[in-house]
């Protein structure tokens, strides 16, 4: 996730100086096509590039919503894993009974514990990079009961879901404890839903290749347009509705994954980390892992 709200000339060159060369090239190719072969044959009307550029337009706003659509459904799902986390945390460090049993206390720490597990270990699946780090707060039994599971973060669920029955069995926690603390447990089952559901929904990929055909398109068409009134000049206004055009396309793409280690998706690893130290702190332990540093001083993974 990127820290600052303005980009610098040098930042914009250095995201968009291939695209920059592509652009320059391809109108300069058009004017050079233009002027010394198709205005001998066709003069393109003006009112054409207006009707396109509008159509172009709102494809590709349709295209931006949606995208950013995706990334701030991802952002609300890990927003609320925050809050249940550390309700979590505290209904197990309070409204257990330790005086019940003497291992509740125990079972309560280890479930806190097994949570943060579960939180990395969903946002490992998420980014598939393989992170094995979960498996340090689990134990030696529950680590290889979950490593071969097909769906690690679901495993670790099933295991707190066997350990809030115990405390239930052992009267630890009362009934309506246990149901409110099930239904933490069903939230997080369904917000890890819901952050699947978006990881395998592909964006249509033909939307996605057609747009860019149309943007090129569009340039080239433009381009042809000015090189009858404008002359050489049509390839600089060429590159500078591309480079709109182009950019703006850009920009929903680069949000479309929320999930992906990329400079503009979400900080899954600073979200796991706060509620890492937020749960750690509430068992008094210490030290609390130090806060995930800005790389390059800019975004957050």
């Amino acid at each position: 996730m990127l820290l600052r709200d303005k980009l610098s000339l040098i930042q914009v060159f250095r995201l968009t100086w291939r695209l920059d060369l592509m652009i320059i090239l391809v109108c300069s190719l058009a004017y050079a096509a233009d002027t010394y072969w198709l205005k001998q044959h066709v003069s393109i009307p003006v009112t054409m590039s207006a009707v396109l550029g509008t159509a172009l337009a709102f494809f590709i706003g349709f295209n931006n919503n949606q995208a950013y659509d995706r990334w701030w459904e991802g952002r609300k799902i890990w927003g609320a894993l925050v809050n249940d986390s550390r309700s979590w945390a505290r209904n197990l460090l309070h409204f257990v009974d330790t005086s019940v049993s003497g291992e509740a206390r125990h079972i309560a720490r280890r479930m806190i514990f097994r949570h943060l597990a579960f939180l990395y270990a969903l946002n490992t699946s998420l980014r598939k990079d393989g992170d094995p780090y979960h498996e340090g707060y689990l134990s030696k039994d529950e680590a290889d009961q979950v490593r071969n599971s097909t769906n690690v973060p679901n495993s670790i669920l099933n295991i707190q879901a066997a350990d809030l029955q115990q405390l239930r069995g052992s009267g630890a926690i009362d009934g309506f404890c246990f149901r409110e603390m099930n239904d933490l447990v069903v939230k997080h089952c369904d917000n890890m839903g819901k952050c699947e559901r978006i990881k395998s929904t592909v964006f249509p990929p033909s939307y996605l290749f057609f747009t860019r055909v149309f943007i090129w398109f569009y340039v080239i068409l433009n381009t042809l347009m000015l090189a009858e009134s404008i002359g050489y000049w049509s390839v600089i206004f060429g590159w500078a509705v591309g480079f709109i055009f182009h950019v703006t396309h850009m920009n929903g793409v680069s949000i479309m994954n929320p999930f992906e280690k990329q400079p503009t998706s979400l900080p899954l690893d600073t979200i796991c980390r706060t509620i890492e130290r937020n749960l750690l702190e509430m068992l008094g332990h210490e030290p609390l892992p130090s806060p995930l540093e800005p790389l390059d001083g800019q975004y957050l993974l």
